[in-house]
C-alpha cells in the first residue's frame, strides 16, 4: 500500500493554440496513447470542412440548436469566434468522466479557456504554439480547406491569441508532432504528482512502530 493517496477525480486538462498549431493532432495521440484520457467533443454552427464527420471532430449544429442549449445552460463555455460562428463545450458527461478517475482533455480557444480559468480552479491549462509564424502560416495554405481571406484573418487573429500565453499553466512549442506529444504527457504525470493533489499521507501500524523506534534510538 503506498504512503500517500492521490484523489481519485480526474483533471480537466485545457488545450489551446492558434489554427496550424497542431492541438488537434495532439489531441487525438494523447487519447490513443492514454486509455484514461478522454477526449470532450466540441459542438459549433460552422460547416463541417473536408472528411470531418458529426460527432467525431465536432457536433455540427444549426445556429438556432446552439442557441437553445444556452438557454438550456447547457455549456461549460461558449464563444462567437470565426466569422461569427458559435463554438462551445457540452457540459454532457465531462462532470461525470472526471468522477471516475478519467482526465478530460477540452481542446478550446483562449475566449473558451479564460471563461473556465474563472469556473474551475484546479484545471490545468497547456498552450501549443508553433515554431514560427512562418511555419504557421504554411501550415494554414496547405490546408485547402479556406479561402485566403479566411486564412489571412486566422493568421491575424493567431497573432492576437499568443499574446494571452502567459495566462496559461504551460506552453509546449510544436515543431514535431511527437515530441511536442510527449511534453504534454509529461506536464500530464508531472500535475499529477503535485502536492495539492495528495488527498492524504497513509501511514500503517508497522510505519509507526519504525518511526517510534528510530525516534527513540536518536
Amino acid at each position: 500500500m503506498s504512503i500517500i493517496k492521490t484523489k481519485s477525480r480526474g483533471i480537466l486538462i485545457v488545450i489551446s493554440g492558434p489554427s496550424g498549431a497542431g492541438k488537434g493532432t495532439i489531441c487525438e495521440r494523447l487519447k490513443e496513447q492514454n486509455k484514461n484520457i478522454w477526449l470532450s467533443t466540441s459542438m459549433t454552427t460552422r460547416e463541417p470542412r473536408g472528411n470531418e464527420k458529426n460527432g467525431v471532430e465536432y457536433f455540427f449544429v444549426t445556429e438556432e440548436e446552439f442557441k437553445k442549449k444556452i438557454e438550456e445552460e447547457g455549456f461549460l463555455e461558449y464563444a462567437i469566434v470565426h466569422n461569427n460562428k458559435y463554438y462551445g463545450t457540452p457540459k454532457d458527461k465531462i462532470a461525470d468522466k472526471l468522477n471516475e478517475g478519467k482526465d478530460v482533455i477540452l481542446e478550446i480557444d483562449i475566449q473558451g479557456a479564460l471563461e473556465i480559468q474563472e469556473k474551475i480552479n484546479d484545471a490545468l491549462f497547456i498552450f501549443i504554439m508553433p515554431p514560427s509564424m512562418e511555419i504557421l502560416k504554411d501550415r494554414l495554405m496547405k490546408r485547402n480547406t479556406e479561402s485566403e481571406d479566411k486564412v489571412l484573418e486566422r493568421f491575424k487573429t493567431a497573432y492576437k491569441e499568443i499574446n494571452e500565453v502567459t495566462k496559461y499553466n504551460y506552453v509546449v512549442i510544436n515543431d514535431r508532432i511527437d515530441v511536442a506529444t510527449s511534453k504534454v504527457e509529461a506536464i500530464i504525470t508531472a500535475e499529477k504528482c503535485r502536492v495539492d493533489r495528495i488527498e492524504e499521507v497513509d501511514l500503517d501500524s508497522k510505519e509507526e512502530v519504525i518511526h517510534e523506534t528510530l525516534t527513540d534510538l536518536i
